[in-house]
């Protein structure tokens, strides 16, 4: 079951389209900070509106999506979401050669690739579903993760010396080139994609239908802890990532290579965690290994706010990353495996969509939040506040393993 073989060669063609867009994404790691200051000359303000707003503003926008996905193939959204994001971050090299960029193009493609990956998402999830058998699903979900924790550890590195030789452009061209390969990858597949389900009402989307995706996951005895869990865990950890780079950067006087250093180097846990996630749950058992990841992950946080000056401080936030990273390595397999099989086949897209866009509009939330924190209390009283927070958070996962709804059918 673990080999590439026994998944097929169309679930191949949907990994290597996802690794080639991944390590896209990492090689443009802070590219649009990097134009906005250098190229736009932006102020603070201008820099954080990127992640924010643009997060934000893109998940609103994306609310239509898991309904309309929903009712559709899958694999053509997935071809028409890399598109989307392709042809939208080309805008940004087109602008920039043509001396026309600016910071409010910058702003409005940061949100339409925000809307689109979450449109990819609903629609990659729902098709994996429907493209392997449940007892599958954790192998996939886990070569997932290794993959992006692997762009995650080469990606950043490679960016930083394209950036060095040829600017912060070049690597938001190739974050779009990245795109159109994973959109060819999966235009490769070929084989057979039954229609999906209809509605039985004929006619536009009803506004009622819009909240469908968090309808279901509320009226979930198990899907909904975790998905309180999760969005609180990923913006609580999200949103202290910025004030780390104040302190480290600023007070402490770390060098930006070190502070790079100190959140590539531990993301080798995260590949390791990743490798494991199937070994422990065939031992140990899906919920059990959910819910012991899910509550060790929340203890690491809370150190960063110990970190001091010099190699010792340095070697802190190396420690306490590499033991957060390998547990959210473990738990993100086997949480994406147990959200997909508790989901009906026929909400699939919907629950996801509702997920991501959820989780992207309160991570830009709660970093504005913890953003006006750190102005009144400091950046590591911040830091140790949402550590603090972040403790509380094992509360919210699932206290049992109930029913799965019935499998899907899969495709020819």
């Amino acid at each position: 079951m673990g080999s590439g073989q026994r998944l097929g060669r169309r679930f191949g063609w949907l990994w290597g389209a996802y690794g080639t867009s991944a390590l896209g994404t990492w090689l443009a790691f802070g590219a649009f900070p990097l134009i906005a200051v250098r190229e736009l000359h932006a102020g603070p303000a201008e820099v954080a509106a990127l992640s924010c707003v643009g997060a934000a503003v893109g998940a609103a926008a994306a609310v239509p999506l898991g309904p309309w996905v929903e009712f559709r193939r899958k694999r053509p959204v997935l071809i028409a979401t890399d598109l989307v994001r392709c042809g939208a971050l080309l805008t940004v090299p087109a602008a920039f050669a043509l001396g026309v960029l600016t910071f409010v193009q910058l702003l409005l493609v940061s949100a339409v690739v925000a809307a689109a990956d979450i449109g990819f998402r609903a629609a990659s999830g729902a098709y994996l579903k429907s493209l392997l058998p449940g007892e599958d699903l954790l192998v996939a979900n886990a070569r997932f993760e290794s993959t992006a924790w692997t762009a995650t550890i080469v990606g950043p590195p490679l960016g930083g010396v394209a950036i060095g030789l040829l600017g912060p452009v070049a690597t938001v061209t190739a974050d779009a080139v990245s795109y159109l390969l994973s959109a060819l990858g999966i235009r490769a597949m070929g084989g057979h994609e039954p229609p999906p389900g209809r509605r039985e009402e004929a006619g536009r989307m009803r506004v009622g239908d819009l909240l469908d995706g968090w309808r279901y996951i509320l009226s979930d005895a198990a899907l909904r802890p975790l998905f309180f869990n999760t969005v609180l865990f990923n913006g609580l950890v999200m949103a202290s990532q910025p004030l780390l780079a104040v302190l480290m950067l600023g007070p402490l006087g770390f060098a930006p290579w070190q502070y790079g250093l100190a959140f590539a180097a531990p993301s080798v846990g995260g590949l390791l965690g990743s490798r494991l996630a199937r070994p422990l749950v065939a031992r140990f058992g899906q919920h059990r290994v959910l819910s012991v990841s899910g509550a060790l992950r929340a203890l690491w946080p809370v150190g960063l706010a110990l970190v001091g000056p010099g190699t010792g401080g340095l070697l802190l936030v190396i420690g306490v990353e590499l033991g957060l990273i390998f547990c959210c390595g473990v738990f993100n397999p086997v949480q994406a495996t147990y959200r997909l099989r508790r989901t009906a086949t026929d909400r699939v897209a919907r629950t996801l969509s509702a997920w991501a866009v959820t989780t992207k509009a309160s991570t830009a939330l709660l970093t504005a939040v913890w953003g006006v924190l750190g102005t009144l209390l400091g950046p590591r009283t911040a830091i140790g506040l949402a550590g603090a927070v972040l403790l509380a958070t094992p509360l919210l996962l699932p206290r049992r393993t109930a029913a799965l709804p019935s499998g899907p059918a899969r495709l020819s």
